[in-house]
């Protein structure tokens, strides 16, 4: 916080807000009178370099934590009034293409045999899919289930069990993927189960050969579970009822999730096809296709149901490993992004500011520190400080709700109000996800440079139970 007192009187109240500080003082008429307007006097006995070094440092974060604000307003507005486009949505019947479906599988005994049993159950033509469980050197029962599945949908489900090679999923969907004779393949994640409808929707945009990937929306099948699942509903519900939708609607950069997705191999091919060496694959692909111009759709009314962490350990593990491979992306492709000339500004602004979300977390941390250094360290003496108390007022007030106004806005939209009651305790999420992202962050940035970094399977627990094995007593 800055300090705000003058000579002849005390300050009235101090109020502070995430990584921003509200100034007030009472500056009597006597000392109006001796300083000009506007005119600002900064005291440290660290001497005034380090004075001034925190107010820039301050109000660069200001500035961006100011940008996301609007970015949050803008999408939230643009899905509660603005155009909508679901340009593919129509197509309903036609000459579907031959696809191949990937089920990345790691230890997955508890859910693989749903997923798989769903799949076949989906209305795309069944001599037009072929579902290939990728069995990256599972322990458990996985490859027993699968092959037991197998023998239920003879020429529907061809197994590939992976017992060497380099770990992780990037790893094991590159070496699947040579085995393909499809021009189109959709990635689920085991604990995923799709809707009856969800092939047909993933595959309509490739009928545009500028199309390159497709994203479906994710949403939680176990939300009933405690408070936790019910609070990453809503951040879900925010994430794809209004982000996703609101960069598609306004041509701006739609992700490719790395599940319920859906890939051209011929775009694949053309931007190195899949890295390795990457802890997120789908963030960096969504920046290579971007880069090599072809287009990511989101799909809406794609719906898959997914099964969310239901401990906050879990959580924690989970979101410090997306902060991580997405940091790794931002590191990657920012320059790149925003040197790209035939992208709009617009694009590129969107793109460097989606890559950067997970740096916020550690901002916001450091806006903190810095607030605190300030008030402890810092006198500051406004003479009128009234256009800066609108300013700091104004991101107090609004900036900090900006992205719980986007979840408000997508439950709403989803004809659910009574999830609204839940949104205060969105502070707690947020700042468990804050303290996870930052050590996730941490560990990108100085450990892993360090040593090289290790890629593997991470899974996240799975909370259903594996069917029993047969034969076995109960």
């Amino acid at each position: 916080m800055l300090r705000t007192h003058s000579r002849h009187s005390p300050p009235l109240f101090r109020c502070g807000s995430i990584g921003t500080v509200l100034l007030l003082s009472a500056a009597g008429s006597h000392a109006a009178t001796r300083a000009p307007m506007l005119s600002v006097s900064l005291e440290s006995p660290l001497g005034p370099a380090w004075a001034w070094t925190l107010v820039v440092v301050m109000m660069a974060i200001v500035v961006l934590l100011a940008a996301y604000t609007f970015r949050h307003y803008w999408f939230s507005l643009n899905r509660l009034f603005g155009d909508q486009r679901h340009p593919y949505a129509s197509i309903v019947s036609a000459d579907w293409p031959r696809v191949t479906i990937f089920v990345a599988a790691h230890n997955e005994e508890a859910v693989i045999e749903d997923c798989l049993v769903n799949l076949m159950g989906v209305d795309y033509p069944a001599d037009r899919m072929l579902v290939v469980p990728v069995n990256d050197r599972s322990k458990d029962r996985t490859r027993e289930i699968i092959d037991e599945v197998v023998t239920r949908y003879p020429g529907r489900i061809r197994p590939f069990h992976r017992t060497d090679g380099k770990p992780g999923k990037a790893a094991a969907l590159k070496d699947a993927t040579e085995t393909v004779d499809t021009d189109f393949i959709i990635v689920f994640d085991a604990d995923y189960l799709p809707s009856k409808g969800l092939i047909r929707r993933l595959m309509a945009p490739f009928f545009d050969p500028e199309v390159g990937a497709v994203m479906g929306r994710v949403v939680p099948q176990n939300c009933g579970a405690n408070l936790l699942t019910r609070l990453l509903d809503l951040e879900r519900s925010g994430g794809y009822q209004v982000d996703q939708q609101a960069r598609m609607n306004l041509g701006l950069v739609p992700q490719y999730g790395g599940t319920v997705g859906g890939i051209r191999l011929s775009a694949l091919h053309a931007v190195g096809g899949w890295h390795d060496d990457v802890l997120a694959e789908d963030t960096d692909l969504t920046y290579r296709l971007l880069l090599g111009s072809w287009k990511t759709i989101y799909q809406n009314r794609a719906e898959c149901y997914e099964e969310v962490p239901q401990n906050w350990s879990v959580r924690t593990r989970q979101i410090k490993r997306w902060a991580k491979g997405h940091n790794q992306a931002m590191w990657r492709h920012t320059i790149a992004l925003l040197r790209q000339s035939d992208l709009s500004w617009r694009e590129r602004i969107d793109g460097a500011l989606l890559l950067g979300v997970y740096i916020m977390a550690p901002v916001l941390i450091i806006g903190w520190v810095v607030s605190l250094l300030l008030y402890f360290t810092v006198s500051v003496q406004w003479i009128a400080p009234a256009l800066l108390l609108l300013a700091f007022m104004s991101h107090g007030a609004l900036g900090n709700f900006a992205a719980f106004f986007e979840i408000a806005a997508a439950t709403h939209m989803d004809r659910s109000h009574n999830r609204i009651r839940l949104l205060a305790f969105n502070w707690l999420g947020f700042i468990v996800s804050a303290v996870a992202i930052a050590r996730g962050a941490l560990e990108q940035m100085v450990l892993d440079r360090i040593g090289a970094p290790k890629f593997q399977w991470d899974k996240t627990i799975r909370y259903r139970t594996a069917a029993p094995k047969p034969g076995a007593q109960a």
